[in-house]
C-alpha cells in the first residue's frame, strides 16, 4: 500500500497515511480516516446542542485539530529525542517482559501520560543507556530502571533499519524466461531435510526469486509434508492438508483435469491466500503437461505507472470465488498490493509490491454496475489487458517439465503457475501438493538469517555452493539426473 504524507493541524510534523488511489486521497477514505467528510469541519461532541430532546440535535460546527498531550522528550546525546512512553514501553527487563514466554507483563496504556526520565546515563563499556523513571507504571516503584542497547537505538532510528532487523530488505530479483533459466537453483532432498544451512539457502532463493526446485525426493505421498514441515505448520484448507493434482472424472477444479491451465494463483477467493505452494511430482509419463511459471512482479513493474495505479485502486478490486461442491468462498483483491510505508536506507519513501492477485479461472462477475461501469471499467480493462499481455509474453514465460522425484516450491503471492494440456489416455501425471503460509516461511527465514549472519555464512544466489538446475548444455526440458 502506498502512503501519503499528511500534515494535520494541531500535531507536530507530518503523518503517513495510506494513499487509496496512489494519486489522491479519496473522499471515502478521508471520511474513514477522520470520521467526517474532508469538505466539512469536524464536529466537537461538546458542540452538539439538544433542544428539549425534540427533533434532531442542532450542530454547531467548529474547527478542531488532533491534540497531543504535552510530554517531556527523553534526550540521549547524539540521537534524536524520544517520546518517554515509547522508551518505557520498549523496556525488556525481567519485570516488564517474561523471561520464558518473551511476552509483555503490562499494557502500553498502563504507562502514565506524565511519565518522564528522571535520569539518563550513558554506559560506554556496556554500550547502552540507563534510564530511571519518574511517574512510572503503578507498582513498579522507584527501583525500576530500563536499559537500552546501542543496537536497539540504532534499529529504531528509521523504518529501513527496522525492516533490516526483520530481514525484509533483501533485494528481490525480478526475472523473465532467459534469466530464470540461467539462475534457477535446486537443493538435494536429503541435504534440505538435514542441514539448516541448505534450508537457509533455499529460503533465501525463495525470498529473492520466489521459485525453487528440490531433487531426489522419495516416491512417497508423505514426502511433500516432510518438505513443507521444514518451514513449519502446513496450511490446511477445504482441499485438505495435502491434495492430488491428477486428471479425474467430473473434476471439481480445473487443475484436476487434463486441460490446459492458464497462469493463475491459488485460493484468491480467500481473505488470506496461502503464501507458498509445494508440488511434488510422483508420476509424469504423459505426453505434454509441462509446467508454466511467470514472475508477476516483473510484469507489474513493466506496465505503465498509470496501469499500476489503476490496478492498485480498491475500486477496481477483482472478485474471486469458489462456489461448488458444497463450498462458497468469495473475496475481492486489487490486482496489485503495495507494502506499507516502505523507506530506503536514506529514509526516503519508496514503492514496493507486496502481493499480486491474479487468477482468471476463479474470477467472479465484476461488481461494477451502472455509472461505475462507464466511469471505471474501461480504464480497468485497459490496465488488466496490459498486465495480461506482459506476463503471458513468450519472453516472460518459463516452461519446465517436472520430473519424477522433483518438487517445485514457489511463492503463491508472486509467481504465477499453469500447465500445458496433457494426454491422460497414455501414461500418468500425478503431483502431490500442499501449502504453507507466508508468515511461517518468513519466520523460518528470519531465524536462519539471524543464525547464519552471525556465522558469516553466505546465501547469495550463485555462490560456490549453489546448484543450478540448467547447465550451459542443459535446457529446462532436459532429463537431468537428480543429484
Amino acid at each position: 500500500m502506498d502512503f501519503l504524507r499528511l500534515t494535520v493541524r494541531g500535531c507536530r510534523g507530518t503523518q503517513l497515511v495510506p494513499r487509496v488511489t496512489k494519486g489522491r486521497l479519496s473522499r471515502a477514505f478521508a471520511e474513514q480516516l477522520h470520521g467526517h467528510d474532508p469538505a466539512e469541519q469536524k464536529v466537537e461532541p461538546s458542540a452538539v446542542q439538544h433542544d428539549n430532546d425534540q427533533g434532531p440535535p442542532k450542530v454547531r460546527r467548529i474547527q478542531v485539530g488532533l491534540e497531543s498531550p504535552k510530554f517531556q522528550s527523553v534526550e540521549i546525546p547524539g540521537r534524536k529525542p524520544y517520546h518517554p512512553v515509547f522508551l518505557r514501553d520498549s523496556c525488556t527487563c525481567p519485570r516488564c517482559v517474561d523471561p520464558s514466554s518473551k511476552q509483555k507483563n503490562f499494557q502500553t496504556t498502563d504507562i502514565p501520560l506524565n511519565i518522564k526520565a528522571k535520569s539518563v546515563e550513558i554506559l560506554p563499556e556496556e554500550r547502552c543507556v540507563k534510564i530511571e523513571w519518574e511517574n512510572d507504571i503503578p507498582g513498579f516503584g522507584v527501583e525500576h530502571v530500563s536499559f537500552f542497547s546501542d543496537k536497539f537505538l540504532n534499529i529504531h532510528t528509521n523504518s529501513f533499519n527496522l525492516r533490516q532487523d526483520r530481514y525484509e530488505t533483501t533485494t528481490m530479483r525480478l526475472w523473465n524466461k532467459e534469466s530464470i533459466t540461467k539462475e534457477l537453483e535446486y537443493v538435494d532432498f536429503e541435504e534440505y531435510m538435514k542441514d539448516d544451512k541448505v534450508l537457509f539457502r533455499a529460503a533465501k532463493f525463495l525470498v529473492t526469486h520466489g521459485l525453487l526446485l528440490v531433487r531426489g525426493v522419495p516416491e512417497s505421498e508423505k514426502s511433500v509434508e516432510d518438505l513443507a514441515g521444514r518451514f513449519g505448520n502446513i496450511r490446511d484448507t477445504f482441499y485438505g492438508r495435502t491434495w492430488d493434482v491428477k486428471s479425474v472424472p467430473e473434476a471439481k477444479n480445473v487443475a484436476y483435469t487434463h486441460q490446459f491451465l492458464g497462469l493463475h494463483m491459488d485460493l484468491l477467493y480467500m481473505t488470506n491466500p496461502p503464501g507458498f505452494q509445494f508440488l511434488h511430482c510422483l508420476k509424469n509419463s504423459c505426453e505434454g503437461g509441462n509446467s508454466l511459471f511467470a514472475d508477476s512482479f516483473q510484469a507489474a513493474y513493466s506496465v505503465s505507472s498509470r496501469s499500476r495505479r489503476t490496478l492498485s485502486d480498491p475500486r477496481n478490486a477483482i472478485a474471486y470465488h469458489y462456489r461448488n461442491a458444497g463450498e462458497h468462498y468469495y473475496f475481492r483483491h486489487p490486482l496489485i498490493e503495495w507494502t506499507d510505508g516502505t523507506k530506503d536506507n536514506q529514509n526516503e519513501p519508496t514503492e514496493a509490491i507486496k502481493h499480486i492477485n491474479y487468477s482468471p479461472p476463479f474470477q467472479a462477475p465484476h461488481i461494477s454496475v451502472g455509472d461505475d461501469q462507464q466511469k471505471y471499467f474501461p480504464g480497468f480493462l485497459k490496465a488488466l489487458r496490459a498486465f495480461a499481455n506482459t506476463v503471458e509474453k513468450e519472453e516472460n514465460l518459463f516452461e519446465y517439465r517436472l520430473k519424477e522425484g522433483e518438487c517445485v516450491i514457489f511463492n503463491n503471492r508472486r509467481v504465477l503457475h499453469g500447465r500445458r494440456q496433457f494426454d491422460a489416455a497414455v501414461g500418468e501425471r500425478w503431483l502431490k501438493g500442499t501449502y504453507v503460509d507466508t508468515d511461517v516461511v518468513m519466520s523460518r527465514w528470519r531465524v536462519l538469517a539471524e543464525k547464519y549472519r552471525l556465522m558469516n555464512v553466505s546465501a547469495r544466489a550463485g555462490d560456490k555452493d549453489a546448484k543450478k538446475v540448467n547447465t550451459p548444455n542443459q535446457g529446462p526440458d532436459a532429463d537431468a539426473a537428480a543429484t
